[in-house]
């Protein structure tokens, strides 16, 4: 059996991609949420994992706490329940696009 890429998780926390919502593991990084996520796609995604390509940048924000979205890496990022993810980097959209629903290639 393989280790799991993901932080220990007791439950799952909603957030919000561009509109929608997801149930993902707390304690863990966003970008590992997004693996999560599209197993099949964001493991061979262009990222680094650890700050220095910059192809994981998302705005985000914690309604009730910061009115306006925040730009940040994903890589760096832990989920906190709420979180609304408001922009994607073109990777990460391109990743994603089958959980998002986007008919663009």
């Amino acid at each position: 059996m393989g280790v799991s890429p993901f932080r220990p998780y007791e439950r799952l926390v909603c957030i919000k991609i561009g509109g929608k919502t997801f149930e993902v593991p707390e304690k863990n990084m966003l970008l590992r949420c997004f693996q999560y996520l599209s197993p099949e796609t964001i493991p061979y995604g262009r990222f680094c994992w650890n700050q220095e390509c910059q192809t994981c940048r998302v705005a985000y924000r914690l309604p009730g706490v910061q009115d306006e979205p925040r730009e940040v890496l994903s890589c760096k990022l832990i989920v906190h329940e709420g979180m609304e993810v408001t922009e994607l980097s073109p990777e990460l959209t391109w990743n994603l696009k089958k959980v998002l629903g986007h008919a663009k290639s």
